[in-house]
C-alpha cells in the first residue's frame, strides 16, 4: 500500500509564519515561515514515507467562488510582507526537494487537493491531506485521512475518529458550515445560529436538503424555524463555498505527483544562504560532498593549521603542514601521548591557525594568529553557533569530514580572512578576541575560591527565611498549597482571592514574574510571593549550585563565552558568575563566600564608573554631557535638574532615581511606554521626560537618529573599535519587529563598544602584571568589573596596574574612572 501526501502549502506556511518567532538571515531575509514548514514537512515525510507528494497553493487571482459572491473572503486581509518575501522561496524549497508544487487559476488549493485525494489508481493508495484548516475535514473517507496541524501534537482523522468527535460524518460537515458559516472565509451561514446549534441540526435531520425539507413540521421551536426560513437562501449559498470541488481539470494520472530524488547541491546552497543549519542535519545535507575551493587551500609556507578533538578522554590532534601533508598525534591505550617531541615541534610555530583556541589551550600551549571559530563570531555575532560543520558549509560549501579537519580550518581561515578585511573587522579578531581568549583560559583554569563551610550555613539561613515567607503565604491565603506550582497558585490567587489577571489560557493563570511585579506593593500576600522566589533561587541556583561545583580545592571554575552575546559581551556559564544578585542585601551577601586561596592573599575589585553612559557623551560628543563627566558632577543629579526643571541642589533621591533611569533607558532604546511602566507614571509623563532628556543633551538625540539612519543604510550597526551587529530586523514590515531593530540599532554601538573597552582593560591588565612579574591574576570578570587575586606583599603594584591598565584602556574625551577596592572577600573587595 502506497501514501499519497497532499499538503495545503498556505495552510502551512501561514501557521509557521504566525507560529515561530520572527527569524532572518543577517541579509535582512525573513524565514521563520519557511524554517517551520520545513520542519513539519519532514516529520511526516520521515513517518508516512509517502509515494507521491504534491504541495497545492493558493494564487492571487479570483476563483470561481469570488466570480459567484463578490463578499466571499471579503474581508481577508492582505499576507504580511514578510510572509510574501517567503512564498517563493518556499516553493523554490520544494521543488529542490523533489516534491510537486501545483496551483492552477480559478481554483483554491482546497479544490486542488481534494481532486488529489479522489484521483483514480490501480494501486492501493492512500491520502493523507496535511493542513491547518478544519475545511479539508470534509474530504476524509475511507481512503483518505486529514493530519491536522496543532501546537502541541498532530491529529489524524480516519471516518471514525471525526465522527467521534464531531458527531456527524465528514460529508455532513459541509452542512454543518452551511449553517454555521465561516468567519474567516466571510461565508455567512445562517443568522443567529452557531455552531453548537448546527451540529444539533444536521445531526438530527442528515442533511441541508432534508433539514430545509421538514423543518416546518418538526418540534423545532419558533425562533429556530424563524432563523432557517430568514437564512434559506444564504445557507444553500453558504454550501456552495463551503464546498470543496474534486474535479479540478489537473493531471488525473497520480504517477504526474511521483517524489523525485532532490537536488542535494542547490538544496544545500539555498539553506546555507537561509543559514539552515540545523535543517542541513535534519535533510542530511551537512554529508553531501563537495570539493573544497582549492583556491582556497594554498599554504603559506610560514603557517600550519590545528584541529582538536579535544574532549574529556582524547586530545588528539591532527596537523596540516606546508607540504599538504597531514600529521596526527593521539593518546594510545596508555594514556600516553604518541609523538610528542612532534607535537611540541609543531606547536612552536608562530603562525598557527586553529578552531577554538581556548579549548586547545587547556591541554596545549601556542601561538595562535588566526582562530575560525571566533572569526566566526566577528564576522556574524547573531549566528546560533560556530561549529566547524556549520563554517564548513556556510563558507566553503563542503561537508566537514574530522579527518580533513585540519586542513579544513586552513581552508576557513583563506575564505573568512578575504571577508575579515573586506569588512575591516580584522583588527577586531587579532587584536581583541585572539588575546582576549588567552587571558580567559588562564581566568578559568584558575578559578575563584568559595568558602564552602560560609555557604552551607547561608543556604540553612536562607531556607529559614523560605519557610517564613512560606508561613505568611500560607496564613494570607487562607489555607496550604503548593507555591512553586503556577498552576495551585494561579488558583489561590486569581480565584480564591480575586486579584487581578491576565487572560487565563488552557493550562491556568498566568503567574510570571512581569504579573506579579505589577501586583507588587497592592497586595501583601504578592510581596510575600515574590520574596520567597527571591530567596529559593538564591538558595538553589547559587548556594547550592556553587557548593556541588566547586573542586578539591575549594575553587569553581566558570566558563567564559566569546561568542554568545551580539553585541560583544562575555557571558558566563556553569556556574555563571556575572548573575549573582547584587540589588538585595541577600543576593550580595553571597559575595562574602568568595574568599582568597588562603590568609596570604586579597582580591582587587574594580569597576569602571557609569561606562556606557560615558561612551554615550563619547560618541555622541555632546557638550553638556561630556562637561558633566569632566567636571565631577553626579550625572543623573544634573539630568533630574535639567529634565524635572529644579535646581541640582534640590534634586531629591526620587528624582535622581528617575533620571537615571532615563539615562540608562536612552543607552538601552527604551521607548515611552516601557519608561512608564518603569517609572509606574503615565505615558504622558514619560514622553515628557524623554523629550527634555534630548532638550538637555540636544546632540545625545541627533546621534541616536543618526544610528538608525546609519542602520537602515547599511543593515548593520557599529561600534567605535568596527565590530558589526547586523540588524536584519529594520527591514521587516512587522512594527515590533522593527522597534526592537531600532533599539538595537541604538544600543549595539553603544554597549558593544563599552564591551570592547573592557576586554582590551583585561588584555593590558594581563599583559602589565606578567611584565610585573608579581603574585597577583585575574580570576573573574563582571561585565564592567575586574577582580584580581593577589598576594598581600604585592597588593600595592597590583591595584595600581588595575587601576591604570583600566583607565588607560582607550581615550576618551570624558574622564575613565575605574573603582578599585581590596578586601579578603568579595563583598568587602567591593
Amino acid at each position: 500500500m502506497g501514501n499519497f501526501l497532499i499538503v495545503d502549502g498556505n495552510s502551512i506556511l501561514n501557521r509557521a509564519f504566525y507560529g515561530i518567532r520572527p527569524l532572518s538571515t543577517k541579509e535582512g531575509i525573513p524565514t521563520n515561515a519557511i524554517y517551520g514548514m520545513l520542519n513539519i514537512l519532514k516529520k511526516h515525510l520521515d513517518t508516512l514515507k509517502p509515494e507521491y507528494v504534491a504541495i497545492a497553493w493558493d494564487l492571487k487571482a479570483k476563483t470561481f467562488r469570488h466570480q459567484a459572491c463578490d463578499f466571499y473572503k471579503a474581508n481577508r486581509k492582505p499576507m504580511p510582507e514578510d510572509l510574501a518575501k517567503q512564498l517563493p522561496i518556499a516553493k523554490e524549497v520544494i521543488t529542490l526537494l523533489g516534491l510537486n508544487s501545483i496551483e492552477l487559476e480559478g481554483y483554491e488549493a482546497d479544490d486542488l487537493i481534494g481532486t488529489m485525494s479522489r484521483l483514480e489508481h490501480d494501486s492501493d493508495v492512500h491520502s493523507f491531506v496535511l493542513t491547518g484548516d478544519r475545511d479539508s475535514l470534509q474530504l476524509i473517507n475511507d481512503s483518505t485521512s486529514v493530519i491536522l496541524v496543532k501546537t502541541k501534537e498532530d491529529v489524524v482523522y480516519t471516518p471514525a475518529k471525526f465522527f467521534e468527535e464531531y458527531g456527524v460524518t465528514p460529508t455532513q460537515y459541509i452542512d454543518v458550515k452551511a449553517i454555521m458559516g465561516d468567519t474567516s472565509d466571510n461565508i455567512p451561514g445562517v443568522a443567529g445560529i452557531g455552531e453548537k446549534g448546527a451540529f444539533k441540526l444536521i445531526s438530527e435531520f442528515g442533511s441541508l436538503e432534508s433539514l430545509y425539507e421538514s423543518y416546518e413540521g418538526s418540534s423545532l421551536s419558533a425562533g429556530i424555524k424563524a432563523k432557517l426560513e430568514a437564512g434559506r437562501e444564504m445557507a444553500f449559498t453558504s454550501k456552495f463555498l463551503a464546498t470543496i470541488v474534486c474535479n479540478a481539470p489537473i493531471n488525473p494520472n497520480i504517477d504526474a505527483y511521483s517524489k523525485h530524488e532532490a537536488d542535494a547541491i542547490a538544496l544545500r546552497s539555498l539553506f546555507t544562504k537561509l543559514e539552515f543549519s540545523a535543517l542541513m542535519k535534519k535533510f542530511g545535507l551537512d554529508k553531501i560532498q563537495a570539493p573544497v575551493n582549492e583556491a582556497a587551500i594554498s599554504i603559506e609556507q610560514e603557517q600550519i593549521a590545528i584541529c582538536s578533538e579535544c574532549n574529556d578522554s582524547s586530545n588528539a590532534v591532527a596537523i596540516y603542514f606546508v607540504d599538504d601533508k597531514m600529521y596526527y598525534f593521539g593518546y594510545n591505550k596508555e594514556g600516553v601521548l604518541e609523538n610528542s617531541n612532534e607535537i611540541n615541534a609543531f606547536l612552536s610555530n608562530e603562525c598557527i591557525i586553529c578552531h577554538d583556541v581556548k579549548q586547545l589551550l587547556k591541554h596545549y600551549d601556542f601561538k595562535c594568529i588566526f582562530d575560525t571559530m571566533l572569526a566566526g563570531y566577528v564576522i556574524s555575532p547573531s549566528d546560533s553557533s560556530y561549529e566547524l560543520d556549520r563554517l564548513a558549509l556556510t563558507y566553503l560549501d563542503t561537508s566537514f569530514e574530522s579527518k580533513d579537519g585540519a586542513k579544513i580550518v586552513y581552508a576557513l581561515y583563506t575564505e573568512m580572512k578575504k571577508v575579515l578585511l573586506k569588512d575591516n573587522t580584522l583588527n577586531i579578531l587579532t587584536d581583541i578576541e585572539i588575546p582576549l581568549a588567552y587571558v580567559l583560559s588562564s581566568m578559568e583554569k584558575e578559578g575563584f575560591r568559595i568558602d564552602i563551610n560560609g555557604i552551607n550555613e547561608y543556604s540553612k539561613y536562607l531556607t529559614s527565611i523560605a519557610e517564613s515567607c512560606a508561613e505568611r503565604i500560607y496564613m494570607l491565603a487562607g489555607e496550604e498549597f503548593n507555591i512553586n506550582s503556577p498552576k495551585q497558585l494561579g488558583i489561590i490567587l486569581f480565584e480564591k482571592l480575586g486579584l487581578p489577571h491576565g487572560k487565563k489560557t488552557k493550562t491556568g493563570y498566568s503567574t510570571s514574574a512581569e504579573i506579579l511585579e505589577e501586583l507588587s506593593g497592592k497586595y501583601e500576600i504578592v510581596n510575600e510571593i515574590l520574596e520567597y522566589r527571591r530567596v529559593t533561587k538564591l538558595n538553589s541556583t547559587y548556594c547550592e549550585g556553587l557548593v556541588k561545583l566547586a573542586d578539591e580545592n575549594g575553587r569553581v571554575h566558570t566558563t567564559f563565552n566569546q561568542t554568545v552575546a551580539v553585541t560583544g559581551r562575555l557571558s558566563s556559564t556553569e556556574p555563571n558568575l556575572q548573575n549573582i544578585p547584587i540589588r538585595t542585601e541577600l543576593g550580595r551577601n553571597l559575595r562574602k563566600y568568595f574568599i582568597t586561596k588562603n590568609e596570604d592573599y586579597l582580591l582587587i575589585d574594580a569597576d569602571y564608573s557609569q561606562i556606557e553612559l560615558k561612551v554615550l557623551a563619547h560618541l555622541s560628543k555632546d557638550a553638556n554631557m561630556i562637561y558633566a563627566f569632566n567636571s565631577g558632577v553626579d550625572i543623573h543629579r544634573m539630568t533630574a535638574s535639567q529634565v524635572f526643571k529644579v535646581d541640582i541642589d534640590f534634586v531629591t533621591d526620587d528624582l535622581r532615581k528617575r533620571a537615571k533611569a532615563v539615562n540608562f533607558g536612552i543607552v538601552y532604546g527604551i521607548g515611552e511606554f516601557s519608561l512608564a511602566k518603569d517609572l509606574h507614571v503615565s505615558l504622558k509623563e514619560a514622553r515628557e521626560y524623554i523629550n527634555s532628556y534630548f532638550a538637555t543633551y540636544p546632540d545625545v538625540h541627533a546621534y541616536i537618529r543618526g544610528l538608525i539612519e546609519y542602520a537602515r543604510e547599511n543593515g548593520y550597526a557599529k561600534t567605535m573599535f568596527g565590530r558589526i551587529r547586523y540588524i536584519p530586523e529594520l527591514a521587516s514590515s512587522n512594527k515590533n519587529i522593527q522597534a526592537f531593530g531600532e533599539r538595537a540599532a541604538m544600543n549595539s554601538p553603544i554597549q558593544g563598544s563599552a564591551a570592547d573597552i573592557i576586554k582590551l582593560a583585561m588584555i593590558n591588565v594581563n599583559n602589565a602584571l606578567m611584565a610585573a612579574n608579581i603574585d597577583a591574576k585575574l580570576i573573574l570578570q563582571v561585565h564592567d568589573e575586574l577582580i584580581l587575586e593577589s598576594h598581600k606583599d604585592c597588593v600595592g603594584i597590583a591595584k595600581e596596574i588595575l587601576k591604570k591598565e583600566m583607565e588607560n584602556a582607550v581615550s576618551l574625551s570624558v574622564v575613565l574612572n575605574a573603582d578599585v577596592g581590596v578586601g579578603k572577600n568579595w563583598y568587602d573587595a567591593k
